[in-house]
């Protein structure tokens, strides 16, 4: 049998094992662990003191049962020096190393493990390099004792050989299990003691660099107690002069600010300005710039959002109710309007399906009164979310929208961010009304900051001057309205899904006051809803006499008169009983005066040489008179009516067309070089150009110079060249709808508009004749009266058949 170095003998295989979890015993070294697995306890209870058992440490520690390849190869033969039960049903184990074992195999796991192996030769190599080596690492270790530890200290002036001077030092050093197992792998003296030089200077750095934490940390300690004390100091002197409530104020804004949910941008920036917020006395300027801003910041709908009821919900369940509620909504407040109602539904259900949204912008087109503003509100409490309203009209500053830096006394975010503060959601409806009013100055263009605003490729990290913090508007669902888009420019049109609204047929407006604007404004007035009683016919009379708009804005005006006549009433009432007032058409003259309106169109088209046009504004459809006149001159061409550039080349192209077919016509070309004619249109302190009224201009001469009447019952809008083709134009609707209004029951249109009847209600369209055109001619044969009437002598025109146009002979 061999003999071990530390004394007894290398026990016959298999000899007892026992695994450590973490950790190693090195030769020449004691330690004392506890013992608590079944298999360890059961070789404790077999064993007595000075028995010889294996060490060795297991490769993974959350191993409970470990097999050979969970055990290292290296280990460690060792003496128990002492056995002891502790009060837990374990033991607490003392060994001692002896020598350095090779593990060859594990024979047996129950009660306990055994196993099989050798002695560890060692390799001396050159023995004095080894003293020198020992020598130096010995100094080493003296020298840095102090730095890690006594234990070190002592050991260092123990005498051993070589190799267990470098396993002495190694195992005093408390290195983890890895770096110990290396130690214990080196069986070459040399080399061993070269690495645990190595991993003592280590050792010492690591104590180094902790000492300096440990430092650092005491010092900003020291710090922090030291502002404890002095911050507690201003408490008690701000108490004492009345000022306690700040730092209790200060509390609650942090609180705020961390309950906002900050973005990693917003909340460092924040933090920073909290420090500088307690570090600056209430009473300097300072200190109210920095806590305004900060509160702007607490304030705001970082993460909160409304949960919508008509999108965000993907399930397919859930997508039928949700866009019923939407659609019985909209029908609720606004009659008509169909198209708008269906545009907004198709956009409802695309949110649904998408799930996460990103911002949208709706721009409701259309002249006034015609309910845009109501549809956003429509489409707010539709979809569950909060509607805030920015005006833009006459706004000409670009800090309006994107807020003032705060460079500047008293600045304030922009509108933007006050709206998202006042919705205290970061999903809400934002109404941006009269987008086209929008002015420009010095200060820059708040057309050009919409653009950013607008756009869901960049508002979603937009950034208000104030602020400085990138904000997600990317949810926000922006509604704009406007009467006139051609006052937009091109980038910010290209933001807009825009939805035009016309206005409302007759049967529609009807239909709006008996559902919504009677009932309104009764309530308004305090008035029983029963008291007041208006006929279908009477409505009617106030459509065409007292009316005359696309929208429902001026019939509610009448309406409030009668209201207000019916309330005076009720205020004179000493009966306590209350009147009742049921208007007809002969009441409305009492109540509402005189009718400001009547057709003139028969009228004006009595005698040849004017026509009747249809002409778009951004008030809604409008018809245009058009009138023409010859006296003698030198063929001069004179046009009055403040036109534009279009409509007087229209003219000029009128007047060609009628030279070059006036034997078609019936014109004689030499007597228009003895003759000047006149254009004039009507309202001349209005500005009118465009296109649409150069098939009216056509018209308007062909009859003034063929003595052909317009008939009384037609009007017309198209776009003319100088061959007579007749070119399609824009606000069809609107135009027919005018015509309707007017009392027209001919409309000619050009052929390729044709697609554009579709968008006019049903019950307009039956009450119209529609003649579609393509060329002058077809214009001619359905405009022009085929009776001509000749000049007398006058000037005044007479029926080829001796009548004039009132009726005498």
């Amino acid at each position: 049998m061999s003999q071990l170095r530390g004394g007894g003998v290398v026990p016959r295989s298999p000899f007892p094992l026992l695994p450590l979890r973490t950790g190693a015993l090195f030769p020449g070294t004691s330690i004392t662990l506890p013992v608590g697995r079944s298999r360890s306890v059961a070789l404790l209870a077999d064993i007595k003191a000075g028995a010889i058992i294996g060490i060795v440490a297991q490769r993974d520690p959350r191993v409970e049962d470990p097999g050979r390849e969970d055990l290292h190869d290296l280990g460690v033969f060792a003496r128990v020096v002492d056995v002891a039960r502790v009060a837990n049903g374990g033991y607490r184990l003392t060994i001692e190393g002896l020598d350095r074992m090779v593990l060859t195999a594990l024979v047996q796991h129950d009660p306990y493990w055994l196993a099989e192996g050798s002695i560890a030769p060692e390799y001396a190599g050159d023995a004095e390099e080894a003293r020198v080596l020992a020598a130096s690492l010995r100094e080493r270790a003296r020298e840095l004792g102090p730095q890690l530890g006594s234990n070190l200290a002592d050991v260092a002036a123990a005498k051993a050989e070589p190799g267990v001077y470098a396993d002495l030092i190694a195992a005093a050093l408390g290195m983890s299990t890895e770096k110990e197992l290396q130690v214990l792998s080196e069986l070459r003296i040399g080399p061993r003691l070269a690495l645990v030089a190595e991993l003592l200077n280590e050792a010492v750095h690591l104590a180094e660099l902790k000492r300096k934490a440990d430092a650092d940390v005491r010092k900003e300690l020291g710090k922090n107690q030291r502002d404890a004390i002095l911050r507690e100091q201003i408490r008690a002197l701000q108490r004492q002069l009345g000022d306690g409530d700040e730092e209790d104020e200060l509390s609650n804004l942090r609180r705020r600010l961390d309950e906002a949910g900050l973005p990693e941008e917003a909340r460092a920036t924040a933090d920073r300005e909290l420090r500088r917020l307690e570090s600056i006395a209430p009473q300097q300027a300072e200190h109210h710039v920095i806590r305004t801003y900060l509160e702007w910041i607490a304030d705001l709908p970082w993460t909160q959002r409304a949960p919508a009821r008509g999108g965000e919900q993907r399930t397919q369940a859930a997508s039928g109710p949700d866009l019923d509620a939407v659609a019985a909504k909209l029908d609720e407040d606004h009659r008509g309007l169909e198209d708008v109602k269906r545009r907004i539904l198709e956009h409802m259900a695309v949110l649904k399906l998408a799930g996460k949204t990103r911002a949208t912008i709706l721009c409701l087109a259309g002249p006034p009164g015609v309910g845009k503003t109501s549809l956003g509100q429509s489409i707010a409490d539709a979809t569950g979310r909060p509607l805030v309203r920015i005006s833009l009209g006459g706004v000409h500053d670009e800090s309006e929208l994107r807020g003032h830096r705060r460079t500047y006394v008293g600045a304030l975010p922009g509108r933007v961010i006050h709206a998202m503060k006042k919705a205290k959601v970061k999903n809400p409806v934002v109404l941006l009304d009269e987008i086209d009013k929008l002015g420009t100055s010095y200060r820059g263009s708040p057309e050009a900051a919409l653009l950013e605003i607008l756009d869901p490729e960049q508002n979603k990290t937009f950034q208000d001057h104030y602020l400085e913090l990138p904000f997600d508007l990317s949810e926000v669902l922006f509604v704009c309205t406007a009467n006139d888009l051609s006052t937009l420019s091109a980038p910010l049109r290209d933001r807009l899904e825009i939805i035009e609204i016309s206005g409302y047929t007759a049967d529609e407006k009807v239909a709006i006051a008996r559902s919504h604007l009677i009932p309104k404004h009764l309530k308004e007035h305090a008035i029983d809803p029963g008291a007041l009683t208006i006929t279908d016919a009477a409505l009617g009379v106030i459509l065409r006499d007292y009316t005359r708009e696309a929208g429902v804005r001026q019939l509610g005006r009448e309406l409030t008169k009668l209201c207000r006549a019916l309330a005076l009433e009720v205020a004179r009432a000493s009966d306590g009983k209350l009147p009742r007032m049921h208007v007809d058409v002969d009441d409305l003259p009492k109540y509402l005066g005189k009718a400001r309106f009547f057709s003139e169109v028969a009228e004006r088209t009595q005698v040849p040489g004017v026509a009747t046009g249809l002409a778009w504004t951004p008030v809604g459809g409008d018809i245009l008179f058009i009138e023409t006149s010859r006296m003698p001159g030198k063929g001069r061409l004179e046009i009055t009516g403040q036109l534009g550039d279009v409509m007087k080349e229209s003219a000029k192209a009128a007047l060609t067309y009628v030279r070059s077919h006036a034997e078609q016509i019936g014109v004689d070309v030499a007597q228009l070089e003895q003759e000047d004619l006149h254009i004039h249109v009507p309202a001349g302190g209005v500005p009118k150009d465009g296109p649409s009224a150069g098939v009216t201009m056509f018209t308007a001469l062909t009859s003034l110079l063929s003595g052909r009447k317009v008939r009384s019952d037609t009007a017309m809008t198209g776009e003319c060249t100088l061959r007579g083709r007749v070119l399609p134009v824009g606000g069809i609707k609107s135009k027919v709808l005018a015509a309707h209004r007017a009392g027209i029951s001919r409309v000619i249109l050009p052929q390729k508009n044709a697609r554009d009847l579709e968008d006019v209600p049903k019950e307009v369209r039956d009450q119209l004749t529609v003649i579609l055109v393509d060329d002058m001619s077809q214009v001619i044969a359905a405009a022009l009266d085929a009776t001509p009437m000749t000049p007398t002598v006058g000037g005044s025109m007479i029926d080829r058949d001796g009548l004039d146009p009132t009726g005498a002979t």
